[in-house]
């Protein structure tokens, strides 16, 4: 797959919450996800660490209100998309908006990163 395909397939499963799918097509089996300094995973490799970290940010969150995916935007061997969503943590009694910038960078048809650009919220850490 070419990046573009790449990009095209994980924005058409992110709207469709198919994570899981994503993981096993898309990604490398050495997959390294980084998120921002201050939140709650750092960076981790792997897909059972991609696993557990999904498995946590699903136990945090009460209710999931909405997401919406933006187009990716590519570049090379890179794409870029935003992410915004709306949930209720556990705990909250308000949604809590979250809009986040994610970057890819594809080798050989697999997704080898992912980086996630936020400003991490004390209450989630």
């Amino acid at each position: 797959m070419t990046t573009q395909e790449v990009a095209n397939r994980l924005v058409e499963l992110s709207r469709e919450s198919k994570w899981e799918e994503i993981y096993q097509e898309l990604f490398s089996p050495e997959i390294v996800s980084i998120e921002p300094k201050g939140g709650p995973w750092g960076t981790v490799k792997g897909f059972e660490a991609i696993a557990k970290k999904a498995k946590e940010w699903e136990t945090m969150v009460e209710e999931f209100h909405s997401m919406e995916v933006s187009d990716p935007i590519v570049a090379e061997n890179f794409f870029a998309l935003t992410m915004k969503s709306k949930v209720t943590m556990k705990g909250q009694t308000e949604p809590t908006d979250m809009d986040e910038i994610c970057l890819y960078n594809v080798v050989d048809g697999k997704v080898v990163s992912e980086q996630f650009f936020y400003t991490p919220q004390p209450e989630f850490v």
